[in-house]
């Protein structure tokens, strides 16, 4: 009991550290660039936020359960690949045939996790390398121009001409998914599961069937993510999303969810991403080269680990 009593004083300091890193971020570089907190600065940063945004809520359920999907980049890449190719003969139909097919993917590998009692680090990392062939061979190792984007101009769009609907959007998937945790039993199994696996068993939790859940919802939403991008870049490439997997990962762990699973939440996450656009649009203006972004972001994952790592859970560390 006291162990679970001190703990709540850390859980609610994790819970505020995300906010606090985006104060304190917002004040930085508004002192460093007068110009930040303008309409325009804070549109695009909307916008470059938006992807990651959703790739991170996804990844989140995944977080919870106790693993981890390391293939969520690949996925969006590969998914840009394929609405880039379907958009002429699809059209609007392109964008949920997209996502479908992402959030099967992400499904067939927590059936490989499950079934196969196979850890989904492996699993994802074995994903993530197939996902990221099929990309090429299926792009021909080139980017798929996109000539008619009208279908997916939707999230070029501003709500009331200030808010990128893009932005909206991934606000909704994170409100949705929220909801959807709340007044469903699936936060309890979820939060059970990643806290013990035994215990949520023996307490008929479908353990199963909430992880292939999860995993199908993370693909779903790097699906989602596919659209937003290649709705800004025109086009669909097999690298396109690559680059996100760091910041997706740094923006869980960087919102407060345990890399050993059970505690944390999608507004954390939310929070999470908001830090890292911060950063990456942060680097560039205080003079920092761009090539340390990647050195940053395995910084951010190591500190935020040690601060909200569950260690009553890891009695040995290999």
């Amino acid at each position: 009991m006291s162990t679970a009593v001190a703990m709540k004083p850390a859980q609610r300091l994790t819970g505020f550290m995300p906010l606090i890193a985006l104060a304190a971020l917002v004040a930085a570089l508004t002192i460093a660039d007068p110009d930040f907190l303008t309409q325009r600065s804070l549109i695009a940063v909307a916008r470059t936020a938006a992807p990651l945004i959703v790739l991170a809520a996804g990844a989140t359920l995944v977080v919870l359960c106790g693993g981890i999907d390391l293939s969520i980049a690949a996925l969006a890449s590969l998914s840009t690949v394929f609405l880039a190719l379907w958009l002429p003969n699809l059209g609007g139909l392109a964008t949920p045939a997209v996502i479908a097919v992402a959030a099967a993917i992400g499904a067939v590998q927590g059936v490989a996790h499950v079934l196969l009692r196979i850890p989904s680090f492996i699993v994802t990392l074995g994903g993530m390398a197939i996902l990221s062939a099929v990309a090429l061979v299926v792009s021909g190792a080139g980017t798929v121009r996109v000539v008619d984007d009208s279908p997916v101009h939707w999230l070029d769009l501003y709500l009331g001409g200030y808010v990128p609907m893009s932005a909206a959007t991934a606000l909704i998937v994170v409100a949705v998914i929220a909801v959807v945790l709340r007044v469903t039993p699936l936060r309890s199994w979820i939060s059970a599961t990643g806290y013990s696996e035994s215990a949520a068993r023996l307490a008929g939790t479908p353990v199963d069937l909430v992880k292939i859940g999860a995993f199908c919802v993370s693909g779903a939403c790097a699906g989602l993510a596919a659209v937003m991008l290649v709705s800004r870049q025109f086009s669909g490439g097999p690298t396109m999303a690559d680059n996100l997997l760091l910041p997706a990962v740094a923006a869980i762990v960087v919102g407060g969810t345990a890399i050993t699973g059970g505690h944390g939440s999608v507004w954390r996450s939310l929070a999470g991403a908001l830090v890292v656009t911060l950063l990456r649009v942060g680097l560039p203006i205080v003079g920092v080269p761009s090539a340390y972004e990647q050195i940053l972001y395995g910084a951010i994952i190591v500190v935020a680990v040690a601060l909200t790592l569950d260690r009553s859970k890891v009695s040995i560390v290999k």
